[in-house]
């Protein structure tokens, strides 16, 4: 029985200004860690006839699949709001692979040596940050947001220096493809229109054909990438993700989230919230997130300027009032989408007090943002005494009229909020505590976890010690891993 591997490899015959043409760099001892035999399924790929040495001799890069076209992507990126020249460092996209339904999907290997992009890096990654992005990336799907998926982690059986010694790893990363804004800006920057014309009509014909005859496709492509954006914030926003570092070169084109480098989960409410290190000045805190989800997109529409029309002023003006349109509608899905944590049906004038209010009180209380929410739908978590408070009471009797107004029954408005609150999220002390494990060649703990993060709507006994948050995360940091 064969693969199944599907190679139709479109970016690889973009020219060279798109990518350079490279090979992952074999690696010392290549040792399988975690294989998503799920994930492989749904790509129609079955790897059952590989034993645990060829499959990490294929996940390492040291033996390429039949039709793949290695290469590493060109792109640039606003890096905390300054623009630099970057490119896949450390990143090989071995080949676009069709599953049996003809979806497209990137299949990259992420630590697989040095690039032309690599800017004095080693091209590697450590095996922490390697499984850190596994189980986040799968979180994120389980939790039903547009995400990059993992496929594989595989150990080098060589060491990266970052502030210490570590063991090296690569992750094999599934994307329905990899092009961003920073691809966009890329080009952009170079200055000749044509190359932008190929780009921009690769990127059509590639994830919006339907907007392929429409009378201004660079101004559809705008508002769709917008949409999608918006979208995709609106979900990290309701379950309480922080990205970390939503640069220019981590914003896709096609609405997925992509790079869990400095990412986390927050805990206790509260807006600012920031995980990264390197995020001193909260850029890319909590609820800055749709502020710089718009200022990105404002990036994307000054490429998009010379193809949106030959009027440069007429052009300006044409983008300009799709992004201004960023803040209506991001509000009204934003509060659409608390209304559904909520349980509430239909629109009141009165909702966004309602719901402003409860996050007020969460924030002044320092409560569980994930928790709060299981305690509206009746689910039983420790530390209940916490919505003995007065206010919160009072609180809820106002939830408790308006949600009279539904004309639903509480089976109705509950079955609602359990599609949309999760039980149980990737708690950072669980993370930590389970990539210490690994570290040390205990993957029991891992893959646990893993797998109750693919449910995280449904009550299963053995959620409970997942629930909840430990104090020790209240100066949480993350790291890059670069």
């Amino acid at each position: 029985m064969t693969i199944g591997w599907c190679f139709d490899n479109t970016y690889f015959k973009l020219s060279k200004t798109f990518k350079e043409d490279i090979k992952p760099i074999p690696v010392k001892k290549p040792e399988l860690v975690l294989f998503n035999k799920e994930l492989a399924d749904d790509l129609n790929l079955n790897f059952t006839n590989l034993d645990n040495q060829r499959l990490s001799a294929l996940f390492s890069g040291n033996s390429l699949p039949e039709g793949s076209n290695s290469l590493a992507q060109a792109y640039a990126g606003h890096q905390f709001g300054h623009f630099t020249m970057l490119g896949d460092g450390r990143a090989v996209l071995i080949g676009e692979h069709l599953s049996k339904n003809k979806k497209r999907y990137d299949i990259q290997f992420k630590g697989s040596g040095k690039t032309a992009f690599s800017r004095n890096g080693d091209g590697r990654a450590a095996l922490g940050p390697m499984l850190r992005e596994y189980i986040i990336s799968e979180a994120m799907n389980g939790l039903r947001i547009s995400t990059t998926r993992s496929l594989a982690v595989v150990k080098t059986g060589e060491d990266v220096i970052r502030e210490t010694s570590l063991a090296g790893a690569i992750l094999t990363r599934i994307a329905s493809s990899h092009i961003r804004v920073g691809t966009f800006q890329y080009i952009a920057a170079r200055g000749k229109k044509d190359e932008l014309e190929i780009l921009f009509n690769y990127v059509i014909d590639r994830h919006y054909p339907d907007i392929k005859n429409s009378k201004n496709k660079a101004i559809d492509l705008l508002a769709i990438v917008m949409e999608k954006q918006i979208n995709l914030v609106i979900n990290w926003m309701r379950v309480g993700f922080v990205h970390g570092v939503m640069n220019t070169d981590n914003m896709t084109i096609s609405g997925e989230t992509i790079d869990y480098g400095p990412c986390a989960f927050m805990n206790t409410y509260d807006p600012k919230t920031v995980f990264s290190s390197i995020d001193q000045m909260g850029r890319y805190a909590y609820c800055n997130q749709p502020v710089i989800t718009k200022w990105n997109l404002s990036r994307f529409a000054e490429c998009l300027i010379p193809l949106i029309d030959k009027d440069q002023e007429k052009a300006i003006e044409l983008a300009t009032k799709i992004i201004n349109s960023f803040e209506k509608k991001y509000e009204e899905k934003w509060l659409n989408m608390m209304r559904d944590k909520l349980g509430l049906f239909g629109v009141d004038e009165k909702d966004k007090l309602l719901i402003l209010d409860l996050l007020t009180w969460m924030h002044q209380k320092k409560v569980d943002y994930t928790n709060t929410f299981c305690h509206l739908m009746n689910e039983n978590i420790e530390k209940d005494k916490d919505y003995e408070d007065k206010d919160f009471q009072n609180w809820k009797i106002r939830w408790y009229e308006r949600l009279k107004t539904n004309n639903n029954t509480p089976e109705k408005y509950l079955k609602l909020m359990k599609t949309v609150n999760p039980l149980v999220i990737p708690r950072n002390h669980n993370v930590e505590k389970v990539l210490a494990e690994a570290e040390k060649d205990n993957l029991k703990p891992i893959t646990k976890l893993i797998e109750i993060l693919k449910d995280p709507y449904t009550k299963k006994n053995n959620i409970n010690d997942y629930q909840n948050p430990s104090n020790s995360d209240e100066n949480y940091k993350t790291f890059c891993g670069t």
